[in-house]
């Protein structure tokens, strides 16, 4: 996955590149006020889930434990707005998610919300998980080639993690909870010709509070290419990495006894409206 991955950009790339010369004279372009995209998300996924206090809870790998897919795609949407006339005020909204299940038999004990399912037991598994980002950024510099950005946003990630032994006196447990985590970020797109666009972005968290500690990282970086006046099309590479540990409810709509770690990396392709 990780090789095809780096076959499609590098390939996007050179395409931009060649360009370059031909169209170096012709920059006279205002970044675009209002912009809607969609596409399909294609991810490899890692997660791992420790439920219990402190040195007794089991980490249960989704993936290799319970026999989720690592491999998942999913729709996504996202839009922006520039506020303002000089247009460096800029909106973000963006919303994808990850829904898997899987039936296996499991190897070890696994603990959930103080519910304990046996080795040998068959075992039907959901993880869920949405991302709802929204982010305020400005621009500090800007001309017709080039926008740089520094942002502030949350990112409010609704998780579900279920749990159900099959069979006579089967037992369940489920784990429910939503994330919601700050961040700080840095854009930049780049106009390489009136046509290609080099776009990427970096956004952190990281909080240690009490008995709670949280940290995010999310680096995005995509090729775009614009055949009409108001229509685009693109391919992105997104690597996203996220760890929460919570014993109790220290930090806001979060209320466990363990630790989260999940990360992905994947390749969206996506086409955009813009004026």
């Amino acid at each position: 996955m990780t090789r095809k991955i780096s076959v499609v950009l590098l390939l996007a790339l050179s395409f931009a590149i060649l360009p370059l010369s031909a169209y170096a004279a012709e920059y006279n372009l205002p970044w675009e006020k209002f912009s809607v995209q969609a596409g399909v998300f294609f991810a490899n996924l890692n997660d791992k889930v420790t439920v219990g206090a402190e040195g007794a809870g089991v980490a249960i790998d989704l993936e290799q434990l319970l026999g989720l897919e690592t491999q998942n795609s999913s729709f996504r949407v996202g839009a922006f707005y520039r506020i303002g006339e000089h247009r460096r005020s800029r909106v973000d909204l963006t919303y994808f998610y990850f829904n898997r299940d899987a039936s296996k038999v499991i190897g070890q004990d696994i603990l959930v919300d103080n519910v304990t399912i046996n080795a040998g037991s068959n075992v039907d598994s959901t993880f869920n998980f949405q991302i709802l980002k929204a982010a305020y950024s400005y621009s500090f510099f800007q001309d017709d080639r080039m926008d740089l950005a520094a942002s502030i946003g949350l990112f409010v990630m609704p998780i579900k993690f279920e749990v159900t032994a099959t069979g006579v006196g089967g037992k369940g447990a489920d784990l429910k909870f939503t994330a919601p985590l700050p961040a700080l970020g840095l854009r930049g797109d780049f106009a390489i010709t009136p046509r290609w666009y080099l776009r990427s972005s970096v956004e952190f968290f990281y909080l240690n509070y009490q008995s709670f500690t949280g940290g995010l990282l999310d680096t995005n970086i995509a090729v775009e290419y614009n055949p009409w006046k108001h229509f685009g099309i693109g391919v992105g590479l997104e690597n996203f990495r996220m760890g929460l540990n919570a014993e109790g409810n220290d930090y806001p709509a979060i209320n466990i006894n363990g630790d989260v770690k999940m990360q992905f990396i994947g390749v969206q392709l996506y086409a955009r409206y813009f004026f």
